[in-house]
């Protein structure tokens, strides 16, 4: 067992370095990627599609990785934004990981991109463990999943610096309980700004686009309490390393008013 978390570690503490220099690498090029993490059918692709289409009517220069085992059906949705799109293949990985996506940009990111968003493989509980070197990380859920799902899925809501809920087209028919779904939230991640969304009236769609711009601007982040990058822009450039972060502290219990 033990052999087994220190391979675990080392794997993690690897993937946080190589993260830390991609964040880094993509700061000094004025990027800001945008890690969106969600179950499997939350309607991630749809939305990420009408974000990626509202950018490319306001001149806002875009560009997308998707991720999937198998396929590029996803790539292929997304490309009719009129964004540079590229299909991520994780032959049976369960998570993107550093690497892949550092591999993946090398000669192809447009030189002038704003924000690179990185659309993970469907599933909350491996992804959360993998620091992508994004500036901001956006956890979504549709109306359909379930108050609960924040506590059932705690670190991945922990670590989001934005929550955003998807299909609330659908909110009445799923019998969806806003105010439970924000208190259990807030939870396990106190402060965090929840985004209600829907890709079918465009509802949302602005406000996510504009808070991955802001990110890219420097924008004070929230600060969730199970962090996805500990390390700084200003550690990545001179070398510094922590990986005592992968002993995740237990989420905030705060009461909600």
């Amino acid at each position: 067992m033990c052999r087994s978390v220190d391979v675990k570690q080392a794997v993690l503490a690897k993937n946080d370095d190589l993260a830390a220099t991609l964040r880094g690498d993509l700061a000094r090029q004025g990027v800001a990627a945008v890690n969106l993490l969600s179950s499997p059918g939350s309607g991630k692709t749809e939305l990420l599609g009408r974000v990626l289409a509202r950018a490319v009517e306001r001149g806002v220069p875009v560009a997308a990785l998707t991720a999937d085992l198998a396929t590029e059906n996803d790539a292929r949705r997304l490309a009719r934004s009129g964004a540079p799109v590229q299909q991520v293949l994780t032959d049976g990985l369960c998570h993107l990981e550093a690497r892949q996506v550092r591999s993946r940009l090398e000669g192809w990111l447009p030189e002038d991109t704003a924000v690179l968003f990185v659309e993970n493989v469907g599933n909350l509980v491996c992804p959360a463990s993998y620091d992508l070197g994004e500036t901001l990380r956006i956890v979504l859920m549709a109306v359909t999943e379930g108050e609960d799902k924040p506590l059932k899925y705690p670190t991945a809501f922990g670590s989001a610096h934005l929550v955003v809920v998807t299909k609330t087209d659908l909110a009445e028919a799923a019998g969806f309980d806003a105010s439970a779904f924000r208190a259990h939230v807030q939870q396990v991640n106190p402060g965090v700004e929840i985004v209600r969304t829907c890709a079918r009236t465009g509802d949302g769609v602005e406000t996510v686009l504009d808070r991955a711009l802001a990110a890219r601007d420097g924008a004070p982040e929230h600060r969730p309490p199970l962090t996805p990058h500990p390390h700084t822009h200003d550690h990545a450039a001179d070398g510094e390393q922590a990986h005592d972060h992968h002993t995740h502290p237990h989420p905030a219990t705060t009461p909600v008013s």
